[in-house]
């Protein structure tokens, strides 16, 4: 009988195959951004958690020994100061998850202009800004000839239209189109940009919206299509992370099967 057996090499990349990667991701104190935090770590990757609760980034952190940020995407010298952070502690980042989001839910008459703001500011420019100063990391880990991630969080509301959630979805669709315009900006320089638009997923964004009709409208939505764990997205997204250094799945769609 003869037997095969991988080098050793190839069964450290089957274990492990974001060994060696360094990975920020912000938003990660709850819901998406720890789960996969979390999932990047478990694949081998140095994952800095990033996000405006250190509390909550400490009990994300804790299971995988994972670095600690402090930092608000709203505020650019903030991300500017976590950045030099990451870099002290494990050098250059290669692998970047832009998660950190706010949604309120209220219709066009009755909205409060500091939640559309607060929205904005988070999800638009906190990506932006985001981007921005990582992206230098990317590009030269790139022309070293490694493989290196821009994943933009959006949302399957990004092409969808829904009473109450009007601002929340625009602001999706700009970080979807962002994501697109991206791809052909820095993909023929070898950096992957992945726009992932998760559906009904716990997490506990827009529990702390204003309107409380709205809100209660928006669970009864989500009690028809259950929403799926933050584990799940967590999951899609490192496996995407893990495809070969030539490949990009360029945008990802992760949905209870219920909601199409």
């Amino acid at each position: 009988m003869t037997t095969t057996s991988r080098a050793p090499d190839e069964a450290s990349n089957a274990t492990a195959p974001l060994q060696g990667r360094t990975a920020v991701v912000t938003g990660a104190g709850t819901g998406i951004g720890a789960a996969t935090a979390t999932a990047l770590a478990e694949r081998g990757a140095h994952a800095a958690v990033l996000g405006r609760r250190p509390e909550r980034l400490a009990a994300t952190a804790q299971s995988f020994d994972g670095l600690v940020v402090p930092a608000d995407v709203t505020d650019p010298d903030s991300i500017v100061e976590a950045a030099g952070r990451v870099r002290t502690a494990w050098g250059r980042v290669d692998l970047v998850v832009v998660n950190a989001g706010f949604m309120a839910a209220a219709p066009v008459t009755e909205a409060d202009p500091r939640e559309w703001r607060q929205m904005l500011d988070v999800n638009v420019a906190g990506a932006l800004e985001t981007t921005r100063v990582f992206v230098p990391d990317l590009l030269a880990a790139a022309a070293d000839g490694h493989a290196t991630d821009l994943v933009l969080v959006s949302s399957i509301g990004a092409h969808l239209a829904m009473p109450d959630l009007s601002a929340y979805f625009a602001s999706k669709a700009a970080v979807t189109q962002f994501g697109r315009c991206l791809r052909a900006e820095l993909g023929p320089q070898g950096v992957r940009v992945r726009v992932v638009e998760p559906g009904n997923t716990a997490s506990d964004l827009g529990q702390d919206m204003g309107n409380g009709a709205a809100r209660g409208r928006l669970v009864s939505y989500v009690e028809q299509a259950p929403p799926i764990a933050a584990a799940s997205v967590g999951e899609a997204i490192a496996w995407s992370c893990a495809l070969p250094a030539g490949v990009n799945l360029a945008a990802l769609e992760v949905l209870p099967t219920v909601q199409g």
